[in-house]
């Protein structure tokens, strides 16, 4: 199979995997569950608690010890047993934890997949800037895809969708093991374990612009959380209001979400060149009054005269992803030395989904079940305009 096409399809398969459920658990756990937003918040935040330490022990077993395509092949074979026990769980409890195991297999691969396609594309002689961007663009429309599916079966409140997720891992689990060998690199084996494991990688904290882009990616990653975490609840939340119900829209919530995916398989095109062009500062700037536009549209949205407000909130949202997400991680790949570029991916997502995950989940749960919540009724006008003074912030 061409190098390229296998690359495409592990980003589709991957994100497949994580979108048939990411999105639509949040109405699962409220419609179908009917339990709390901190609840919710604790289940959500699995994705923070794995991401603050997995990435780093496969990182680890990956340059020292084992062909990185094999461990992720693994994982996702694990993936899919977790998820396809989901169904059975019946507390809050149990699905934390059947979650949080889930998490700590598929949080490294969510960074494997830059770090393999950039290895594979390397060895090739590619080139990495230009040539990988609509490659990872395929990850979005698996992202979508995932979205769609669970959607048009009628599946977002549905303990169902965990079984796409399964079906996916599953495959690409058994496909990871034709992809390219990625050994462990000869120089780390004589590197102590602290080292291989990515404490070294802290000591890009010394330069002031790395240190200064780690904290906005904190900052920007707990907005990406909370958008995933709570957009479908949302949208579905509108069919309680007797004039909106009958809303066609309401039926899919998910494939309006998914505009978002679509947005993104298009202005990912863009990054390489706005890379070059305006620099990492000004997309990262540039994304945040992206994520603070998304938030007021969302507020004052609603599912008829102002359904354009939803889909252009969408559509922002996409590309406010895209700015943050993919030129991140090209920045982190231009900049952290040869021998650390593994560990610094790992501890980009640790900043991006780990610590910005618990703090979003925890807080977000807390402060809606307390503030902004009568009666089961959430006040969603007001938690998007809080969530949008934050951003603002």
């Amino acid at each position: 199979m061409n190098l390229k096409v296998k690359i495409a399809l592990m980003q589709f398969l991957e994100f497949l995997a994580w979108g048939s459920w990411l999105v639509t658990i949040g109405a699962y756990c409220f419609n179908t569950k009917h339990w709390t937003a901190s609840q919710f918040g604790a289940i959500f935040s699995t994705t923070g608690w794995a991401a603050l330490f997995m990435p780093a022990v496969a990182g680890f077993i990956a340059d020292k010890w084992i062909n990185a395509e094999r461990i992720y092949g693994f994982a996702h074979l694990a993936c899919a047993i977790c998820m396809a026990c989901v169904p059975f769980m019946q507390t809050p409890a149990e699905l934390f934890w059947l979650m949080l195991l889930n998490m700590c297999f598929y949080m490294p691969t969510v960074s494997m997949t830059f770090s393999l396609s950039y290895a594979v594309m390397e060895n090739a002689g590619m080139d990495i800037l230009k040539e990988y961007p609509p490659l990872r663009a395929f990850g979005t429309i698996g992202f979508a895809v995932g979205m769609w599916t669970t959607s048009l079966l009628g599946l977002e409140s549905s303990a169902w969708q965990f079984y796409i997720s399964s079906a996916s891992s599953l495959c690409l689990g058994l496909f990871a093991f034709t992809f390219p060998k990625c050994p462990p690199s000869k120089n780390n084996q004589s590197k102590s374990w602290l080292k291989v494991l990515g404490f070294d990688a802290i000591k890009l904290f010394k330069a002031s612009n790395i240190a200064i882009f780690f904290l906005f990616s904190i900052l920007i990653g707990v907005c990406l959380q909370l958008s995933s975490a709570y957009f479908d609840g949302y949208l579905h939340d509108f069919s309680k209001i007797p004039q909106y119900a009958a809303s066609p829209v309401l039926k899919y919530p998910a494939i309006v979400i998914s505009l978002g995916q679509i947005s993104e398989a298009v202005f990912v095109l863009l990054v390489p060149v706005l890379l070059k062009k305006i620099g990492i500062r000004n997309i990262m700037v540039f994304s945040i009054f992206a994520w603070v536009t998304c938030w007021l549209l969302l507020a004052y949205g609603n599912p008829g005269n102002g359904l354009a407000l939803i889909i252009a909130a969408m559509l922002i949202r996409g590309m406010a992803f895209d700015f943050f997400n993919l030129s991140g991680s090209l920045y982190i790949e231009k900049t952290a030395p040869v021998e650390m570029r593994s560990s610094a991916q790992g501890l980009y997502q640790v900043m991006v989904i780990g610590v910005a995950a618990i703090i979003g989940s925890y807080a977000s749960g807390w402060l809606i079940d307390t503030f902004f919540t009568t009666n089961g009724v959430k006040d969603w006008h007001n938690i998007l305009n809080q969530l949008e003074s934050w951003t603002g912030l």
